[in-house]
């Protein structure tokens, strides 16, 4: 079974998972950043650096490590669960890799290089507002003056950004855990845990993989819940026809399953996605693991030399740039395989409480 060599950061991550020679080697240079996180700290605390606090409540979903660990389908989760218990959500993000300054709305249709894979992803699957920026509170304004039904706010990987206040917070983890307990960059994470909530609110702790495959978090406060994620058995391609993947499901559908399997990945942890695909059951002939955020452009010469009756499979992040391009234009037959995670309802009630105990439905007033 042959596999491209790993992206450079991949190999980096994995060192991340033990206090190792390079993680060692990185160790005081995550002093340096551990004073510098604290200094900005202070400076938002004294008020030289400004944290604003908008007229709607803020729920921030985020991580204190490095990596995916599971932010955007538990946003797209929140978002559907808080439609039903009658908020009019909208969602703001900083729309990493997108090739665009300033504020802009996302649609269902915008394109991913304007957007960012990731917003893009939610948009489509939400329909909800969706508005990105650097600035996340500037991008905040601007949504709130374009929708002014919306009631709430939910900030797609805001743990960090302390310039906009939030009613609560949600951190993600994955398999990884805290990794080795190390700071940036001698380990994953991103600030100490167990780390403190912004601006005060409630913080809740959500795991993304099965406890079995969950590496223990170090002792924290916090009310700690489960959302295992896996993924669908049927796959769509470019076009939105569905096609099933997995052996136990094609096998019984397709009378002339395809002659080789392939899978690419331009995620922050591709080989979690490929290793997923092989425990259901699929032989992959060829995995290519390329940059989070890879551009359509890398993924498309990924492509480059498929034979035929070959079947590339890939994530959803990565088919939001891979399929406008490849509806225009003939070439091998790539899947997407739609990432599926349920959240607990004890999750969904802590939500719940928390919103109701605000002081309206509007937040905090105070600026």
């Amino acid at each position: 079974m042959a596999a491209d060599p790993a992206y450079g950061g991949h190999a980096l991550l994995r060192a991340w998972q033990r206090r190792g020679p390079l993680a060692c080697a990185l160790w005081p240079a995550s002093l340096l950043y551990r004073a510098l996180l604290a200094a900005r700290r202070l400076a938002y605390r004294l008020g030289q650096l400004r944290s604003t606090r908008l007229p709607v409540p803020v729920l921030v979903v985020g991580n204190v490590v490095v990596g995916g660990a599971g932010k955007t389908p538990t946003v797209v989760g929140l978002v559907a669960h808080l439609r039903a218990q009658g908020w009019t959500p909208g969602v703001v993000s900083r729309g990493h890799g997108r090739q665009a300054d300033g504020c802009l709305e996302v649609q269902a249709d915008t394109d991913s290089a304007l957007a960012g894979d990731e917003p893009a992803l939610i948009a489509r699957a939400t329909g909800a507002p969706l508005v990105v920026g650097r600035d996340r509170v500037a991008a905040a304004r601007r949504l709130l003056a374009q929708h002014p039904d919306v009631d709430l706010l939910v900030s797609d990987d805001g743990m960090q950004h302390w310039a906009l206040q939030r009613d609560m917070t949600v951190v993600v983890f994955d398999g990884r855990g805290t990794g080795n307990g190390w700071l940036l960059p001698a380990g994953l994470l991103r600030e100490p845990w167990p780390a403190r909530a912004w601006g005060g609110g409630p913080l809740l702790v959500l795991q993304t993989q099965a406890q079995a495959d969950i590496r223990p978090l170090a002792p924290h406060p916090y009310p700690a819940f489960s959302a295992p994620r896996t993924l669908a058995p049927t796959a769509r391609d470019a076009w939105g026809q569905a096609h099933p993947w997995a052996p136990a499901h094609h096998a019984e559908t397709a009378p002339a399953p395809p002659r080789a399997w392939r899978a690419l990945a331009g995620i922050a942890q591709p080989e979690q996605f490929f290793g997923m695909l092989r425990a259901a059951g699929l032989v992959l002939e060829r995995t290519v693991a390329l940059p989070d955020h890879a551009s359509a452009d890398t993924l498309l010469a990924a492509l480059d030399g498929t034979p035929a009756n070959t079947v590339w499979l890939c994530t959803e992040k990565d088919a939001v740039k891979l399929f406008p391009h490849l509806r225009q234009r003939p070439g091998p037959r790539v899947w997407a395989v739609p990432l599926q995670q349920t959240l607990p309802a004890d999750f969904l009630a802590a939500i719940d409480a928390a919103l109701a105990g605000l002081s309206s439905r509007h937040g905090h007033q105070t600026p």
